[in-house]
């Protein structure tokens, strides 16, 4: 458990906010006033991630990432009270709890909530179990998705850039429809673990719009329609209605109250204003003070989440969704993103750092990545000879592809640690000038671009993205920024602003133009950039289908 303090008084209003992330989850407590964040906690999941096996054995297919929903709850039970003891504030004068989540984190429950994982039948069913964010094993039905909406002309299908992932909500149904045909029969409920938490917290199911525009494609009212969903199975067709559809509740709204049940687990009071669910990434964009049209905001950690609010429609190829009022109310919020980032420099390290080198970080007091960091900040651009594509977790945007893989070009016998592992930094950043030049093509113009999450730690990083993306970076004032923002959320639900614009001028941190682009270091990136995009179409756009091909033997031969 990770605590922090700051001073508050007897007199202070304030929120809570509850960021679930990947590993663990965070809750903050922030005073109304002025977004001062008097008491942090953090608590890791016990099951963490479930990518090999389930806790009782029971093995798992390649590309699979599950969660157990009790690892949330136990959040709750212990980061809230602890970030509320480390505040210093009584809980009278908490006066609402917000939340965020992973987006699509998905699982199946009955009718009252219970997630099928916890019923004895079901413990060694894989199906049964959340499906998290990364769980990438239903590519073959989000091809059929796409496939099919194209041919049929979908209107649906452009605000997503042409293409659904195999990440949201449907993909995953359909896969529990057709490998797992008596879970799907069993669940009652097919919902984003966002909203079941909220569910948990209040007592009350109320489907978030961001999650529901975003990962379930709900547009203009709708969803897609049970004819289309019938030519993809004929048990999918009423899959909306059957197990789906649920009341849209809107950002920064009251889902319900605290329950006696959920007051017992958090210490705080019953009756508090509970928030309407959100996604971690476009919960910061506020706490970062982006509310203009074009401010940009990536949320960098194991993926990176590209979230913009604007007030030009526009279809950007390989968006994860274009929603009315999906970030805030009266814009067009766009959303893309990568797969994997923290998640490929984490694996660098797991996997190719030699002793040596571990030897050394130790004896000069880093970790192995500030260590490497160091020695990679000393190289000129272009200097190490390599360029990489950034697809070890597959490409979320603008390629929509998650059965892509990563590359390395251009290793020789003196090719060093510290050279990947810059080349890694790189690859990151030029999947990130990939996706804003999308956007200026689709004329969406992206005016400013704001990082948050553990990543800006890393001040080399940070300069590549400048440098990179000729533009300048802002820095998120808050090392908790999707807490920060659930809290925001929270106190526009219990009355304290008029709307999230308000909340976020007085109670949002951001440093603006923290690290300016070097005009010569910038100019050599455009050279590797170039041979960035060469390799990005050549293996990503079919010129060269050897990922795909690499997949299958690998999938064959695990069987």
């Amino acid at each position: 458990m990770h605590a922090e303090h700051v001073e508050s008084t007897s007199l202070d209003l304030c929120v809570v906010g509850v960021d679930f992330g990947t590993l663990s989850g965070r809750a903050v407590v922030v005073r109304v006033r002025d977004g001062a964040e008097l008491g942090v906690a953090e608590h890791p999941y016990q099951h963490a991630v479930l990518d090999r096996e389930l806790p009782d054995g029971t093995p798992l297919p390649p590309d699979w990432a599950l969660q157990v929903p009790s690892d949330y709850t136990d959040v709750l039970r212990t980061a809230v009270p602890e970030a509320l003891a480390r505040a210093g504030v009584r809980p009278e004068q908490v006066i609402g709890i917000g939340t965020d989540f992973t987006a699509c984190t998905v699982l199946p429950v009955l009718a009252d909530g219970t997630p099928l994982c916890e019923l004895p039948e079901y413990t060694a069913r894989p199906h049964a179990y959340v499906k998290l964010w990364r769980h990438h094993a239903a590519q073959g039905q989000a091809d059929r998705i796409n496939a099919l909406a194209a041919e049929r002309k979908e209107p649906w299908l452009e605000r997503y850039g042409g293409k659904i992932s195999s990440e949201w909500e449907f993909a995953k149904a359909l896969q529990v429809l057709e490998e797992d045909p008596e879970i799907y029969q069993r669940t009652e409920r097919w919902l984003e673990a966002a909203d079941w938490i909220v569910w948990r917290l209040c007592g009350a199911y109320v489907r978030n719009a961001c999650t529901a525009g975003y990962k379930g494609q709900y547009q203009d009212g709708s969803y897609p329609s049970p004819d289309y969903l019938a030519a993809l199975h004929p048990d999918f067709a009423a899959f909306v209605t059957d197990k789906l559809d649920q009341p849209i509740g809107q950002l920064g709204e009251a889902a319900g109250r605290l329950t006696a049940e959920a007051a017992a687990w958090t210490g705080l009071p019953e009756g508090i204003a509970v928030c309407v669910g959100n996604v971690d990434a476009h919960v910061t964009a506020p706490a970062a003070v982006a509310v203009e049209p074009g401010q940009m905001v990536a949320i960098m950690g194991t993926s990176t989440c590209h979230v913009m609010s604007s007030d030009q429609q526009g279809t950007v190829p390989g968006m994860c969704g274009v929603v009315d009022g999906g970030i805030l109310p009266g814009m067009w919020g766009y959303e893309a993103g990568q797969s994997g980032v923290g998640d490929i420099f984490a694996w660098f390290i797991r996997t190719s750092l030699p002793a040596e080198y571990a030897e050394r970080a130790a004896a000069a007091g880093q970790s192995p990545h500030e260590y490497l960091t160091e020695l990679a900040a000393g190289q000129s651009v272009g200097e190490h000879g390599l360029i990489a594509l950034d697809w070890h977790s597959g490409n979320r945007s603008i390629l929509v592809d998650h059965d892509l893989s990563g590359v390395l070009v251009g290793q020789t016998l003196s090719t060093r640690p510290e050279d990947v592992y810059r080349a890694l930094l790189e690859a990151t950043a030029f999947g990130t000038r990939t996706i804003i030049d999308a956007f200026e093509a689709a004329a969406v113009p992206v005016k400013e671009l704001i990082i948050a999450g553990g990543l800006t730690k890393n001040a080399l990083l940070m300069q590549i993205y400048a440098d990179v993306t000729r533009r300048p970076l802002g820095v998120i004032g808050s090392a908790q920024g999707p807490a920060l923002g659930a809290a925001m959320h929270a106190a526009v639900a219990a009355g304290a602003y008029p709307d999230i614009r308000a909340a976020a001028h007085v109670m949002g941190k951001v440093r603006r133009g923290v690290y300016q682009p070097d005009p010569e270091r910038a100019a050599a990136y455009e050279r590797l950039y170039a041979e960035y995009r060469v390799l990005h179409d050549y293996f990503g756009r079919g010129a060269n289908d050897v990922m795909h091909r690499l997949r299958r033997i690998r999938v064959e031969a695990s069987a």
